[in-house]
């Protein structure tokens, strides 16, 4: 029986956190996230030497920092998996801090690109705090909510807001308008997963109504890029129409490895257009089985959350696995032109050391909170 108990994994009796991270981690999920990752280091080969050469560097320069990225990320996936409840709502709230205060400290000595101050310069790196904070304010919202049900007079949900409108205040700063309205819709799921009032609702969706018509009539090129999104004819949409050409040449197997142009036409194609690239050299059913591997995903994670009794994992990381969802949704959305363009990254695919690291704490916190759901699966019995 020990011989047995062995070969199949640890035996219950061993409650080792190791033991417990291997009995409860939900490893199809796990697996998906690494061919993900896989994804990204191929398309790394296929777009970084060309976005390179445009910029005179070294043919690999990109594709050796995606690989050490990927690595990096690799690493934070497994790590911040191995969490429990306690300990992963711990880690959001020293991420919290430290990307808060890096967000801060951008408006007073950031990097800008492209006309927003979103970046730091780090021993030759950028970063970009906000894709940190994403996944750490989504945890913390998701405890503070459940601390109602314990405490119904305590102003929770008061608190959540606050801290949610302090870090679109930052984004809004920078100006990073896309990372608010995907934050915003995160934190909208996650509130509702724990419980949203109908007056909360109204309020939401009013204040969020007001603050886009604001964003439209102050920020110019959110205007520029609403208006090209609803009346293209007027207004220059290159990026947009070289995208979806290129996602109707490589049609159903695609041009071939290496052989796709788009790539040596926009200047974002390793990182904001990458989904154009693969549907170009590898044909619709690549960009279908990469769909598909998000897909698996997002809605894994979401209905294994769902089976959750403790409110805070439950609503957390529903809010964890949303996020991920929306922002592959974006990326792809933006691609073959059914929504604006926006520069938002395809997680785990795109290059970019940031949004790697990122991702890796959104899909690491979010195993982490429903391995409980795991454990209920495991012990469930045949009949009851």
């Amino acid at each position: 029986m020990s011989s047995l108990s062995t070969s199949q994994g640890p035996a219950r009796s061993d409650r080792s956190a190791l033991a417990e991270w291997r009995r409860t981690l939900d490893w199809p999920l796990m697996m998906a996230a690494f061919a993900l990752l896989g994804v990204g280091l191929i398309m790394s080969l296929a777009a970084g030497p060309t976005a390179a050469e445009k910029l005179d560097y070294s043919r690999m320069h990109f594709v050796t920092r995606h690989s050490i990225f990927a690595a990096v990320a690799a690493s934070i996936l497994v790590i911040t998996s191995i969490l429990d409840k306690q300990w992963a709502r711990r880690f959001a709230g020293l991420v919290f801090i430290g990307a808060f205060i890096l967000m801060a400290w951008i408006l007073v000595d950031g990097h800008e690109t492209k006309g927003a101050q979103r970046w730091l310069r780090i021993a030759g790196f950028s970063l970009q705090p906000s894709e940190m904070i994403k996944p750490a304010v989504i945890v913390l919202t998701g405890w503070l909510l459940a601390q109602r049900k314990l405490f119904p007079g305590g102003p929770f949900a008061m608190v959540a807001f606050v801290l949610y409108a302090v870090t679109i205040g930052l984004l809004l700063l920078q100006p990073d308008v896309g990372q608010t309205a995907l934050l915003t819709a995160a934190f909208f799921i996650t509130f509702f997963v724990s419980g949203l009032p109908w007056k909360w609702a109204a309020s939401f969706f009013g204040g969020g109504a007001a603050m886009a018509s604001v964003l439209y009539a102050t920020l110019p090129h959110v205007r520029q890029r609403i208006d090209s999104f609803i009346n293209p004819a007027a207004y220059d949409t290159f990026q947009v129409d070289k995208a979806r050409d290129a996602i109707a040449r490589g049609g159903i197997p695609g041009v071939g490895p290496g052989e796709g142009t788009v790539k040596s036409s926009l200047p974002d194609a390793h990182t904001d257009f990458i989904y154009a690239v693969m549907s170009e050299e590898y044909g619709f059913v690549a960009a279908l089985a990469l769909m598909a591997l998000i897909a698996f995903i997002t809605l894994r994670g979401i209905l294994s959350a769902a089976r959750l009794d403790d409110p805070y994992p439950r609503a957390a990381a529903t809010g964890l696995f949303a996020l991920f969802g929306l922002q592959a949704a974006i990326n792809i959305g933006v691609n073959v032109g059914l929504l604006p363009p926006k520069g938002m990254t395809l997680p785990f695919v795109s290059s970019g050391g940031s949004s790697l690291i990122g991702i890796a704490l959104t899909l690491g916190l979010g195993l982490a909170l429903i391995r409980q759901a795991g454990v209920r699966m495991s012990y469930r019995r045949p009949y009851g």
